[in-house]
């Protein structure tokens, strides 16, 4: 048995500091660095490798051996700043308030953006070479290892620039997260949200994190209490928030129309080259479904036996929390037997990993919140936890980030460096694949209509958040940045305008909207990374569509989903998943996940 995080036998609610923690429940990451005195000489390394880049500069269209050599030099650089990176940015994970893991990643950042700068002439430069000449450069064997990396980046040539102005574009890159920043800096920092004395008359200090926490409290006061408090400095700072918003979508109209793209939208669609109407599909499915989400928040509000329904009411289980204790082993274990239709070689690397240390298990004071996936090409596919033996969600979550570390794992076991690195876009299937297998293990388990509705219930908020919120959200990126295209200012106003019209369409007509509301736009972080968010939704459609083709189907179905885990970025998203199985340019896949929502609103109804 593992050993148990620090307080949880005598109950005490102490967070112990980082060098409290056993060793055990920490992660080794000794695979990409055994020691900080050789990340050290890795990065002088790496600084040093910079202006190997010069020889090359106004040379690429020499020959094709040249262009090999640049190519292989420059995958060596982004390949150790990888290593460098992943190692520093989890040491701060760990503790956020460790000064000297600070300094490293801010030093290897620093020396990031150089060698960015350094080697930004190679695209534009890469691209100035003719057709003709470039096409007979792709058949020389030298360059075999690069085709599809250059085959891909002749699509970019009429987004490319010249070398000093892509130079320049390279030279803005820390300027151009200003806004972004300065919003987690307010948002994570500056923003003070008091305190609230819940349900067992503790006082509780408001916060991010335990916002969420006070929502799911069964007592409606401290929801609405904390609801209201929380949003109040939002209201008190909603002018900067919005100029913030605004500083960060007009960032991203500048670079798509600096690349020649007609829309910002165009531009963040690209690269995948996921086309408009897979987006745009996804909001009109969404949207026709709505009755069954208007129902659902129904349901909610009888059950809860409510006047009205206010959104602090939409996260408070309708069940209470199944009061069974799992140590980190016991959840090893369940997880180990919900994935165990993905095959002997899936479960024996992922056991040894997580009885192993690729986890950092349980909390510790400064340490990151929430949890996360980092794999690397060179390193193990690290999972940080926030651990609580009592939570059912922690076991769905270890499940999630335990899917994205296989993927990592099994891409670059199959790929090389350059096509090892998954996009977003197929990021998500694995992780939510995982709680599929989960959900409906513990389905297939429970004991008793009360535990039924209980996983039923908290399935269906799972879809609702990820499905039906972020295409909410994606249809609030969309029409705010078409405002900004199209001229209208964006301000406090009109932010606000359009994203209580959203909230009215999504909620329904018998949800009650408080005003402050509508300035839930100003907190999303994800907003300043726009066209992101629709990708959780396509993720878990396309998720729960492979989940049911391989429960159903036999070993050439898992053997489809098995080659798209080792598929990286080989080829294009959507052609990884069509050859798993599942079309994402066809509306079934989000109608087969919106039947799924259907069916289990109605079986809910049934069971309560």
């Amino acid at each position: 048995m593992g050993a148990s995080p620090a307080g949880a036998a005598t109950g005490s609610k102490t967070i112990p500091t980082r060098d409290q923690v056993a060793v055990a429940d920490t992660w080794d990451l000794s695979s990409l660095y055994p020691s900080d005195d050789v990340w050290e000489k890795d990065l002088r390394r790496f600084e040093k490798m910079i202006p190997k880049y010069d020889a090359f500069r106004g040379h690429l269209a020499d020959s094709p051996s040249t262009l090999a050599a640049c190519l292989k030099h420059d995958e060596k650089v982004d390949r150790l700043a990888e290593r460098l990176g992943t190692y520093a940015f989890l040491r701060t994970a760990e503790d956020q308030a460790n000064t000297h893991y600070q300094a490293m990643l801010g030093r290897y950042q620093s020396i990031a953006v150089r060698a960015s700068e350094a080697a930004s002439f190679l695209r534009p430069e890469i691209l100035a070479i003719p057709q003709k000449r470039l096409k007979e450069f792709l058949e020389d064997p030298q360059l075999k290892r690069y085709r599809l990396l250059l085959t891909r980046l002749r699509r970019f040539r009429p987004h490319t620039l010249s070398k000093k102005e892509e130079r320049l574009l390279a030279m803005q890159g820390e300027m151009a997260q200003v806004a972004s920043k300065t919003f987690r800096q307010l948002n994570d920092a500056d923003l003070k949200f008091g305190s609230v004395t819940d349900e067992n008359g503790e006082k509780i200090e408001l916060s991010h994190a335990t916002f969420s926490q006070l929502l799911h409290s069964p007592q409606r006061r401290v929801r609405k209490t904390a609801f209201h408090q929380y949003y109040r400095q939002f209201v008190a700072h909603e002018n900067t928030l919005a100029s913030l918003l605004a500083g960060s979508i007009h960032r991203d109209i500048y670079y798509a129309r600096a690349r020649n793209f007609d829309s910002a939208l165009e531009a963040a669609l690209f690269p995948d080259q996921v086309p408009q109407t897979v987006y745009d599909n996804l909001i009109a499915a969404v949207r026709s479904r709505l009755p069954a989400v208007y129902r659902y928040f129904e349901l909610r509000r009888r059950h809860l036996r409510l006047r009205q329904i206010h959104h602090y009411d939409t996260y408070v289980p309708l069940l209470a929390e199944l009061d069974v204790e799992r140590t980190w082993d016991e959840a090893v274990e369940l997880v180990m037997g919900a994935l165990a239709p993905l095959g002997e070689d899936y479960c024996r690397v992922l056991r040894k990993g997580l009885e192993g240390r690729w986890c950092d298990r349980y909390p510790n004071v400064g340490k990151q919140s929430g949890a996360f996936s980092c794999g690397s090409y060179d390193g193990d596919p690290y999972i940080l936890m926030n651990y609580k033996p009592k939570v059912l969600d922690d076991v769905f979550t270890l499940a999630h980030e335990a899917g994205h570390s296989m993927h990592s794992y099994y891409s670059a076991k199959k790929q090389p460096y350059i096509y090892y690195d998954y996009t977003i876009f197929v990021a998500e299937v694995a992780s939510t694949f995982n709680e599929q297998l989960l959900s409906r293990f513990l389905l297939e388990q429970a004991s008793s209509d009360e535990e039924r509705a209980y996983l039923i219930n908290r399935e269906i908020d799972s879809m609702r958040a990820t499905i039906v919120r972020q295409t909410m959200f994606a249809e609030f990126e969309k029409g705010a940045h078409a405002m900004a295209e199209a001229g209208e200012p964006l301000t406090v106003e009109s932010f606000r305008r359009l994203y209580q019209g959203l909230l009215e369409d999504y909620f329904g007509p018998k949800f009650t909207i408080d005003e402050e509301l509508s300035l839930e736009c100003f907190r999303i972080p994800h907003f300043y990374r726009a066209f992101y968010v629709y990708k959780y939704a396509t993720g878990m459609s396309a998720a729960i569509a492979l989940a049911r083709r391989v429960l159903e189907g036999g070993s050439r179905e898992l053997k489809d989903y098995l080659r798209f885990l080792q598929g990286g970025c080989s080829k294009d998203p959507l052609d990884l998943l069509r050859d798993a199985g599942v079309d994402m340019t066809r509306p079934e896949p989000v109608e087969t996940a919106l039947d799924h929502f259907e069916h289990l609103v109605e079986e809910l109804e049934r069971l309560l």
